[in-house]
Order: structure tokens, then C-alpha cells, then sequence
């Protein structure tokens, strides 16, 4: 019993069918907190816990939907392709967003972090809180951080600014789709522009471009901005 549990079918099928589940209840219900990821990570947790299946095993079994990431990501760049036109006359203001948002992201933590007393190599993995994972994970292990941590700040932060993202900009009347692609790009990466793309092609794939420019200007800020607050 134990080796169908742990099998890549059926580890595949609890990925797909908690995501589904996970999407159908929040569609129900039209609550905010019963985020479909939220939902679908209770579900995978709670089937492992049952079954005894360890983290790696999972991990590996269900390589074909990390493998799917990437043809996802170059997806979004044939969006922003059907949405050029948008970013005419707009580089030097979507660049200066992106440049404001990626050193308020980190410059944030660290001063916040300082005023609690919390040591060095947390404030370094929670850093990259605003990048997609994998250049998370990169840029927190070269500088000493917590991978784990910096992966589940990662998904938080994606999760929440998903959820409360749409609302902050209704309340702030912010009209401009190529500002809340950026805001919901640059804030809370891959899951940000899941919602962005609910809101409109334009904002999917502005929030497309915010996920790639944040991850390099991130990964060029952060070692600049730690010589000037660790000389």
C-alpha cells in the first residue's frame, strides 16, 4: 500500500486533485483566505502526514510539476509579446518601480529585523522575500541564509499579496493595469500574477515582466545594500 502512496502517479494525482479542490472551494465560497494554495498545501501536508511520506519522496515523485515551471514562466513572456504595445514610452517608469520596490522589499527587512534583534542569517533569508523561489533560494544560500525559511517566506509573501493585493489597490483607486501588474509582480512574484492575470491580460503580463526584472535587480541590490548596512 505503502509504495502505490508513494508512487509518481498517485503523487502527481494528490498535487492535481488538492490544487482542484483547492480552487473549487475558494470559487464556493469567494473567501480570500481559502486561497486555493492554501487549501492545496493543507490537503498535501495533511496526505503525507497520513501516509508517512517524507518530504523527498514527495519531491520526487512529483518532478513533472516543478519541471512544468519553467515552460510556465516562458508562457508569460508570449503574453507580454501579445501586450507590447504597453510598455511604449513606459521603460524608465516601469525600471524606476521596479528599483523603488526591490530595495523598499529589502531595505524593509533589515531595519525591521534590527529594531527586533533578530540575527544575521535570518534577516538574510528573508531578504529575497519578493523573487520567485529559485532565485530566492540562490541568492539566500550565498549569503548565508536559511533556504527553508527563505522558501516558506516566499510562499507567504506570494499568498498574501494575492490575497490582499487587489484590495490595497481598489482602496488606494489605482486605475493604471500596467501599475497593478508591476505591484502585484514585483510584491508577490509567481502567485501575484496568477491573480494579475484574473484581472486582465495587460496586468498578467506586466506582472510577468515585474517577476524577471525584480529577480535581477534583487539579486544586484541586496549584496550592495548589505555593505552599506554590515561594513
Amino acid at each position: 500500500m505503502n509504495e502505490i502512496l508513494s508512487s509518481t502517479p498517485f503523487l502527481l494525482f494528490l498535487v492535481l486533485a488538492s490544487y482542484l479542490s483547492g480552487t473549487y472551494i475558494y470559487t464556493k465560497s469567494k473567501i480570500a483566505l481559502l486561497h486555493p494554495i492554501i487549501i492545496s498545501i493543507a490537503i498535501i501536508i495533511g496526505v503525507l502526514k497520513w501516509a508517512g511520506i517524507d518530504y523527498e519522496t514527495f519531491s520526487k515523485g512529483s518532478y513533472m510539476i516543478h519541471f512544468m515551471l519553467g515552460p510556465s514562466v516562458v508562457a508569460l513572456g508570449y503574453v507580454l509579446y501579445e501586450q507590447i504595445g504597453y510598455l511604449k514610452g513606459k521603460v524608465l517608469s516601469i525600471t524606476s518601480s521596479i528599483i523603488v520596490g526591490s530595495l523598499v522589499g529589502i531595505v524593509s527587512v533589515i531595519w525591521i529585523c534590527k529594531l527586533m534583534g533578530v540575527e544575521h542569517s535570518v534577516i538574510v533569508s528573508l531578504e529575497p522575500k519578493s523573487v520567485t523561489t529559485p532565485i530566492a533560494l540562490s541568492l539566500s544560500a550565498k549569503s548565508g541564509g536559511i533556504p527553508s525559511l527563505t522558501a516558506i517566506t516566499v510562499v507567504i509573501c506570494g499568498i498574501l499579496g494575492g490575497i490582499i493585493g487587489p484590495f490595497i489597490l481598489r482602496k488606494l483607486h489605482i486605475k493604471s493595469r500596467v501599475a497593478k501588474g508591476l505591484a502585484l509582480g514585483a510584491a508577490a512574484h509567481g502567485l501575484g500574477t496568477a491573480k494579475a492575470i484574473e484581472l486582465g491580460a495587460v496586468e498578467g503580463a506586466i506582472s510577468g515582466l515585474a517577476i524577471g526584472l525584480m529577480g535581477i535587480m534583487t539579486s544586484l541590490l541586496i549584496p550592495l545594500v548589505e555593505n552599506l548596512f554590515y561594513k
